[in-house]
């Protein structure tokens, strides 16, 4: 498969740009004359419900991590505006996309339980004992007469 029919999400996903829509409309905010007359902003549609592409795993994983950015169709929608060609905004907008789908991908590595050396507990000891004798010295001065 060419890279211009592909977008490669990480090793093991790859997503026929068939399933990506886009739709052009006009950006908001100021710009001047040339806002009003281009439709520059592009918006990208990915049904995640529907995707062949994914397995039922990685589906449950990117529904779970991306639920605030998918509508109640199952729809993964995002959108660029930042550049003022269109073109680029669509190049943009789907290299972001790659980029929050490979990061919902990744499986975080599972924390595995360790204890302090005894030699480290015995040097915090230490640290505290020092340290509260230093701060005990910052007390007044009592002279006993």
């Amino acid at each position: 498969m060419s890279e211009d029919t592909v977008l490669q999400i990480n090793d093991s996903l790859w997503i026929p740009r068939a399933e990506l829509t886009y739709r052009a409309t006009r950006s908001g905010g100021p710009g001047g004359q040339h806002v009003n007359t281009s439709s520059s902003r592009v918006e990208l549609a990915w049904d995640v419900g529907a995707s062949p592409s994914l397995t039922d795993e990685q589906r449950a994983r990117i529904q779970d991590k991306l639920a605030n950015r998918i509508n109640g169709e199952g729809v993964l929608l995002m959108s660029s505006s930042e550049q003022r060609s269109q073109h680029q905004n669509r190049e943009s907008v789907t290299a972001r996309f790659a980029e929050l789908v490979a990061q919902a991908l990744v499986i975080p590595k599972k924390r595995i339980k360790t204890r302090p050396s005894r030699a480290a507990k015995e040097a915090r000891l230490d640290e505290k004992k020092k340290r509260s004798a230093v701060k005990k010295m910052r007390g007044s001065i009592r002279h006993d007469d």
